[in-house]
């Protein structure tokens, strides 16, 4: 009989407990899903187009190593970069640049002189070809520019600058030109400033027109370097293929870019 009453007593308890929380639970909205991009929600309504037009940044992000090759007169010159750190292994027939986040080095075959400047080219290419999307990283500032006009066709267009101590050259200026009707990157308008003591006034061109999907996104398989006067595209100069582009997202081991033995540390 003891037995019965306690456990009437305890079963009493847990039903007072269970009204009193009841009771006092407060009322919550209910849940509602909604779609949210955050990913691009920072970014410009044109940028965030841009993006979307070529494969979009969330695809972007999922990838881990970028390379493509260039022929280049002496053989083919093949970019390897680290999408996340932005290590950078470029290989020619003659030199090959590296970049593993802390050393920059440069290491050549055959007693052959490299003559450019590896601080400066270790990931020019890089960024040329990895448009639009280079333009999502951090330290970058959108603004409306003037549009371009070439050849009767009207491109909108936005001006990237950099916020101060982002990259080697800060001062660079940009601008993205792109195909009101599809949203695709057409122009890119650039200053140089690498090795400078002021800021450049003087824009260089590259025309993108044609695109090759690679895991679905769209990068360039030709750039077209133009001629300019008074900071508009005038004709031709020069045009780079690319071949053999590849996306994954595997990340390379670090040792794919530290510094190999025999190679000079460029400072």
């Amino acid at each position: 009989m003891k037995r019965i009453l306690y456990l009437s007593l305890m079963l009493a308890v847990m039903v007072s407990c269970k009204d009193k929380t009841t009771e006092t639970k407060p009322e919550t909205e209910p849940y509602t899903e909604e779609e949210l991009d955050v990913t691009t929600s920072v970014y410009p309504e044109n940028m965030t187009k841009i993006f979307d037009a070529h494969g979009g940044l969330d695809t972007w992000n999922e990838m881990a190593t970028l390379e493509f090759s260039m022929e280049k007169p002496g053989g083919y010159e093949i970019t390897t970069t680290d999408l996340k750190d932005r290590y950078s292994l470029i290989e020619m027939p003659k030199h090959t640049i590296g970049y593993d986040g802390e050393v920059l080095w440069l290491k050549n075959t055959a007693n052959a002189k490299y003559e450019g400047n590896p601080k400066f080219y270790y990931n020019l290419m890089f960024y040329f070809y990895a448009m639009p999307f280079v333009l999502a990283d951090d330290g970058i500032m959108y603004a409306d520019a003037d549009p371009l006009v070439f050849e009767g066709k009207t491109y909108p267009g936005i001006q990237i600058s950099f916020e101060s101590g982002v990259g080697e050259s800060p001062d660079d200026e940009y601008i993205l030109y792109y195909d009101a009707d599809t949203n695709k990157m057409a122009w890119l308008a650039y200053t140089v400033t690498f090795g400078k003591n002021e800021k450049a006034t003087e824009y260089h061109f590259i025309k993108y027109s044609n695109w090759q999907e690679v895991e679905g996104l769209l990068l360039p398989e030709t750039m077209v370097w133009y001629n300019y006067e008074n900071n508009k595209p005038t004709t031709v100069k020069n045009e780079v293929k690319f071949i053999s582009p590849m996306l994954t997202p595997v990340k390379m081991d670090i040792r794919v870019y530290s510094r190999p033995e025999g190679a000079e540390l460029v400072q």
